[in-house]
């Protein structure tokens, strides 16, 4: 069943997962933003709920008040107002120095243990399907204090046993396995949103675990969506709706044009 809310034409699905991303951010913080929903997100944010989110780009921006939507992450709008208009040495030397408290990334592919593909579909030497790469999202994903990942389509083709191309690791092989990759203790997968819910990751298992379920999703839905068993919270939870306040910056002040939310 499609979210309540997208079934009844209230909003559509990208406008629901940006509305869930945003509310995912918290105040004082830096985010590192990948391309489209995630900077939709963290833009929405700092609009509402977060108005002293430091957001950064990874081609230079630090900390812009971005006027709307910019097209890519090394756009001239991406330095509007910013505290720095810096370089992608400057932003992954404060990634590595821990500086970046949130990495927020799209995926292709994601396994148990919040390991992302975003580079080859298939064998890397003969793909069925390339991606555009990682970019830097392996330096996000590796050196922030949390990884949150959006996925708009849930599926067995999604949610894999083994993701194709490890682009970006997450709890890797599982409890431990981060540390003894020389990554940091206490970093790693925090978030990660589909088109059915949102997940964690259960601290013992570093596995994914579902936490909150969208309007009109059910378990089943979810457990049928993965090659892998998801672990459902004792306290699955009902996840929030967007208010028309939302949806009006959404639509009038962040992507007039509809480029990635759509007309």
């Amino acid at each position: 069943m499609p979210i309540t809310g997208v079934a009844e034409g209230k909003y559509s699905l990208r406008e629901y997962l940006a509305f869930i991303g945003a509310s995912l951010l918290e105040d004082k913080r830096s985010v590192l933003v990948g391309t489209g929903l995630p900077i939709i997100a963290a833009m929405l944010a700092q609009k509402t709920r977060a108005p002293n989110l430091l957001i950064v780009f990874e081609a230079g921006g630090i900390g812009p008040l971005l006027p709307e939507l910019p097209v890519s992450v090394g756009e001239s709008r991406t330095y509007y107002k910013a505290v720095a208009a810096s370089s992608m040495h400057d932003v992954m030397s404060l990634s590595q120095a821990g500086y970046i408290d949130y990495a927020f990334l799209g995926a292709a592919q994601i396994d148990m243990y919040g390991n992302i593909n975003t580079t080859v579909i298939g064998p890397h030497d003969a793909p069925k399907v390339r991606l555009p790469g990682s970019g830097g999202a392996n330096d996000g994903g590796s050196f922030a204090q949390r990884l949150i990942t959006i996925i708009a389509n849930q599926s067995r083709r999604s949610f894999v046993n083994k993701v194709d191309f490890l682009t970006t690791p997450g709890y890797l092989g599982g409890p431990g396995a981060r540390e003894r990759a020389g990554l940091a203790r206490g970093s790693g997968p925090y978030r990660v949103i589909t088109q059915l819910g949102i997940f964690d990751f259960e601290e013992k298992t570093k596995r994914i675990r579902l936490l909150s379920l969208h309007p009109g999703v059910s378990t089943a839905e979810v457990r049928e969506n993965s090659e892998f068993d998801i672990i459902i919270s004792a306290d699955t939870k009902t996840s929030p709706e967007p208010a028309v306040q939302h949806l009006q910056i959404l639509r009038e002040e962040i992507d007039p044009a509809g480029v990635v939310l759509g007309k």
